[in-house]
C-alpha cells in the first residue's frame, strides 16, 4: 500500500495479529486496534479465553501506544456461524466454522464495523498475501510465505470487496520472525501459544459441548463384511478418517481384511445417515477412505467468477499437501453451481462438509463446501 492509512486492526491477544499492528505502525499508518467478542455462552468457564485473550490484546495495545476498542459481535455470530456449525452436523456433515467465521464475521462484521470507525483497510495476523493484479486489475489471495502456517485455505471465500479492503503483513514472515519481532520489542505474549481448536469450543471436550445442542440416536457400527461390531453415540460425533474415540479397539478380526490384520486400527469410512448406520474400516489405506474424485456445491470465487477448466491443485483440508487435480464446473440437479475435482492421486478421507480449496501456484482461487466423493465400492 503506497499512501498512509487508517488501517484497523483485529487484535486477538496473540503475538500475530499484535505483530501486524506493530509493522502497521513501523510504515507509519495510523493503527487502531480491535477487539473481536464472538461468543458469549458459558465465557467464564476454564475453555473460554476471551477474558484473558482481551486483557494480552489491551496489554499490547498499551506497549505499541495505540487505541483499542472491544466490540461485540457474538450475536452476528450466533446466527451466520454457529447456526449453521449445528444444522450441517445435525445433517452428518463436519463443517469448517473458521472459513465461516472469516467470511461473515471477521471480514464482514468487522470490516463493516471499522469503515464506520473510517478506517481506510483492516488488517488481520494471518499467514497470507493479498496483490492486486497489474494486467487485470483484480485482487488476488495468495499463500503466505511460510508454507507451514499458510492460512489461505480458510480464507478462501474472501471476494474482490474484502480483499481490496484488507492487509495481512505477517504473510510476508516466517513464523519464527514473527516471534523474534515479538521478543525484540517487548510484547507481552510474545511467548504465547498459538490457539488451537475452534473458537467458541476452545479445548473443552468436542463431544461434551456437541451434546448440549445436537439430539443423538445411537446406532450399530458395522464392517465391511456387515457385521456388526459396537454401538456409536450419534452420527453427527463421528468425522470420517477418525481413529480414536470408535470404543471398538479390542475386536480381533477373523483373518486380515483388505487394508490390515487383526490389530490394525479401525477408521470411520462411511456414514450412512438413512439407517443411522457408522462404517468402519481397518487400515489406514482401506479403499472405502480413498476418493479420486469428489463434487462441492456453495462455491465461492476470489475473483468473483469461476477459474477455466483445466489442470490446478487442490487442498480437501488444512495442513494438507496442494494435490494436482483436473476441475470443471459442474451443477445439482437443481441448478446449484458447483465443480468436480478428479485427482491424479487418490485423496484420504474426503469429508462431506469440509471444503476443497483450489489453488493455481501460489494464488488461491476460491473453493466449495465438499458435497460427495467417490470411493472404491467395494
Amino acid at each position: 500500500m503506497s499512501h498512509l492509512a487508517r488501517v484497523v486492526v483485529g487484535l486477538s491477544g496473540g503475538v500475530d495479529s499484535a505483530v501486524t499492528a506493530h509493522l502497521l505502525k513501523q510504515q507509519g499508518h495510523e493503527v487502531v486496534g480491535i477487539f473481536m467478542k464472538n461468543w458469549e455462552d458459558d465465557d467464564d468457564s476454564e475453555y473460554c479465553s476471551s477474558n484473558i485473550d482481551f486483557v494480552d490484546a489491551a496489554a499490547v495495545a498499551d506497549v505499541l501506544g495505540i487505541e483499542i476498542e472491544h466490540v461485540n459481535f457474538a450475536a452476528d455470530y450466533k446466527d451466520r456461524v454457529f447456526s449453521e456449525f449445528v444444522r450441517e452436523y445435525q445433517a452428518g456433515r463436519t463443517p469448517n466454522p473458521d472459513i465461516l467465521c472469516n467470511a461473515e464475521i471477521k471480514f464482514k462484521s468487522f470490516l463493516d464495523h471499522a469503515l464506520r470507525v473510517g478506517a481506510e483497510k483492516i488488517a488481520t495476523g494471518h499467514y497470507a498475501r493479498v496483490r492486486q493484479n497489474t494486467v487485470s486489475g483484480l485482487f488476488e489471495l495468495l499463500k503466505g510465505l511460510d508454507t507451514g502456517k499458510d492460512q489461505s485455505y480458510f480464507l478462501h471465500r474472501l471476494n474482490q470487496a474484502q480483499l481490496s479492503k484488507t492487509l495481512f503483513p505477517v504473510g510476508e514472515l516466517h513464523k519464527t520472525e514473527v516471534r523474534r519481532i515479538a521478543t525484540e520489542i517487548g510484547l507481552p505474549n510474545a511467548k504465547k501459544k498459538d490457539s488451537t481448536g475452534i473458537c467458541f469450543i476452545g479445548e473443552r471436550p468436542f463431544r461434551e459441548f456437541l451434546n448440549r445442542y445436537i439430539s443423538k440416536e445411537p446406532g450399530p457400527i458395522k464392517d465391511p463384511s456387515g457385521r456388526t461390531i459396537g454401538r456409536h453415540v450419534g452420527l453427527s460425533f463421528y468425522t470420517l478418517g477418525q481413529r480414536q474415540g470408535l470404543g471398538i479397539g479390542g475386536i480381533k478380526t477373523k483373518g486380515a481384511q483388505r487394508g490390515g490384520g487383526e490389530h490394525t486400527p479401525w477408521f470411520v469410512a462411511r456414514k450412512d445417515i438413512p439407517n443411522n448406520t457408522l462404517w468402519v474400516v481397518q487400515g489406514h489405506d482401506h479403499p472405502w477412505l480413498l476418493s479420486p474424485q469428489l463434487q462441492a456445491t456453495d462455491v465461492s470465487w476470489c475473483a468473483g467468477q469461476a477459474p477455466e477448466p483445466g489442470a490446478y491443485a487442490a487442498k480437501t483440508r488444512y495442513r494438507q499437501a496442494d494435490a494436482p487435480c483436473s476441475y470443471r464446473p459442474w451443477s445439482t440437479a437443481q441448478g446449484q453451481a458447483g465443480f468436480e475435482l478428479g485427482f491424479s492421486e487418490q485423496q484420504w478421507a474426503v469429508t462431506p462438509g469440509q471444503s476443497a480449496v483450489l489453488y493455481d501456484g501460489e494464488v488461491c482461487l476460491g473453493g466449495g463446501v465438499i458435497d460427495s466423493r467417490d470411493t472404491a465400492q467395494t
